[in-house]
């Protein structure tokens, strides 16, 4: 008797580009030679990989169950307070910084999608607005803009496409966390963040 897997998540997809993406950010990020002799905030680089991680979850989740599960979301809260933890002991000045920016991010990824929420009546669903909240706690408000920025950009260019050669109609609906995974992405790799 043959069995439907198309429903079931399947760990290879998941694991299969992580090791890759994650590989390339740490390059990017200590691959700098001898002249680029630069200060890294260690929390920071800590913070930007867990997101490529939490990231990269919830894209394949959101292509296979079309949507982002709050578990995902409520451990990417947790990880930035824990890893938080030690910065408030070591360096509370700065750590008062970090809260600062990271609270204008989350504000940012909320506010913004929760707006884009209400106002689409659903078109945009409830798991992308926590996902980028939380998106902001850890690459802070432009970070969060940007890749707000990016992923809509992308989606919307798909979306056309996919209208235009008839794979979609316009009430379908298309994942949006594969795109703003690759916003965040861009924003990482090509920004400040």
């Amino acid at each position: 008797m043959k069995t439907d897997n198309t429903n079931k998540f399947n760990p290879v997809i998941f694991y299969a580009g992580l090791p890759v993406i994650l590989a390339a950010y740490i390059l990017k990020v200590f691959g700098g030679g001898a002249a680029e002799q630069i200060e890294i905030d260690l929390l920071a680089v800590f913070w930007r990989g867990l997101l490529v991680a939490f990231g990269y979850a919830a894209a394949v989740f959101d292509i296979k169950t079309k949507k982002i599960p709050n578990g995902l979301v409520l451990t990417m809260l947790a990880a930035w307070a824990v890893t938080l933890a030690p910065k408030i002991i070591i360096d509370a000045g700065a750590a008062v910084e970090l809260i600062k920016s990271s609270a204008l991010g989350f504000a940012a990824g909320g506010l913004i999608f929760l707006a884009v929420y209400i106002i689409s009546r659903k078109g945009l669903g409830g798991g992308d607005v926590k996902f980028m909240a939380a998106v902001g706690l850890y690459i802070g408000f432009s970070g969060a803009l940007a890749a707000m920025l990016y992923g809509t950009l992308l989606a919307a260019l798909t979306g056309v496409m996919l209208l235009l050669m008839k794979k979609v109609g316009r009430k379908d609906a298309i994942p949006l966390a594969p795109f703003l995974y690759a916003g965040i992405l861009i924003a990482l790799f090509f920004g400040q963040y």
